[in-house]
């Protein structure tokens, strides 16, 4: 039942996250991948608006922020905040900035909310102190966030 698929995937594995959301977003009824990005050349749009919940380490440097070249250059890792970017486009979301912003855990966990995504679609987006990992903690929040995702409908 792909109403009750959420896909994740850690660094390459976020990246094809990333990359099924965009091109198959029929695929999982919501996405979480974790330190990854799409790749360049980036999609221009997505076919379909989708729940995603990224997360990714401020200190990364593996997989930055920022994205980066490898192989000479002949191989770019894409810019998460223009991956971002690209998702609230395809999703409608009205304003740039998130709706809300919190910080949590005495600063360890910075966290971005659009929630004002057409048809009551939302991204989400943790930044933890780390490098390239998994935060403590992530599979509970990230099934707290699924299961409110399926009670949205």
């Amino acid at each position: 039942d792909r109403d009750r698929i959420l896909l994740a995937g850690f660094s390459r594995g976020g990246s094809m996250v990333w990359d099924v959301a965009c091109r198959d977003p029929a695929f999982a009824r919501a996405y979480a991948p974790i330190a990854g990005a799409f790749w360049e050349p980036m999609f221009p749009a997505c076919n379909a608006p989708v729940d995603l919940f990224h997360t990714h380490g401020w200190t990364d440097r593996t997989v930055p922020l920022e994205g980066r070249p490898l192989r000479g250059g002949t191989v770019i890792q894409g810019d998460v905040f223009q991956s971002l970017h690209t998702l609230r486009e395809t999703n409608g979301c009205v304003n740039r900035q998130p709706e809300t912003a919190p910080i949590e855990g005495d600063g360890a966990l910075w966290l971005r909310s659009w929630t004002d995504c057409a048809g009551g679609r939302r991204i989400d987006l943790m930044l933890h102190p780390g490098g390239h990992g998994v935060p403590k903690g992530w599979l509970a929040r990230a099934l707290d966030w699924f299961e409110a995702r399926l009670a949205a409908g």
